[in-house]
């Protein structure tokens, strides 16, 4: 009979605890000042930084559900936040930028995201948090090896 499998041990469930903890912390800053959910901010998060991205591009950086992503998207322009428009090079694929109403949030919000980061590592001496990054940059380069998660 196989061992029993120990949540509290297991790095996975560990690591995806920790991870949906510190964005739904996060997330509460974002809808309680914005409005926005976790979703929405994270599609804002990448076509603020990579205006022009399309919602497959949100996907594949974010690693959401395309379902997710599509309906963030389509909140984020019904708030007058996003735009989405037919890309000159390939009439295919729709381009997501920020309208000025969008990149005001946006550079709201980033400042309040990089703070939120700074006191949560602020907890761990300048060493822990290279080995923090380091470590992190490895399990991401084990669980995709082909293709670099961010």
């Amino acid at each position: 009979m196989a061992s029993p499998l120990i949540l509290g041990d297991f790095l996975p469930y560990r690591l995806s605890v920790l991870s949906n903890t510190i964005s739904r912390s996060i997330a509460d800053i974002y809808d309680r000042e914005f409005g926005l959910d976790i979703r929405q901010w994270r599609v804002m998060a990448v076509v603020g930084e990579t205006p022009g991205a399309s919602a497959s591009e949100v996907t594949t950086r974010t690693a959401m559900d395309k379902v997710a992503v599509s309906r963030a998207v389509a909140g984020l322009i019904e708030l007058g936040y996003l735009t989405r428009e037919p890309s000159a090079e390939d009439g295919r694929r729709s381009e997501l930028r920020l309208t000025k109403v969008g990149q005001g949030i946006y550079n709201q919000i980033v400042p309040l995201a990089l703070q939120y980061e700074q006191d949560l590592l602020a907890r761990l001496d300048s060493n822990d948090v290279k080995q923090l990054e380091a470590l992190v940059t490895r399990l991401a380069a084990a669980v995709s090896p082909d293709q670099a998660l961010w």
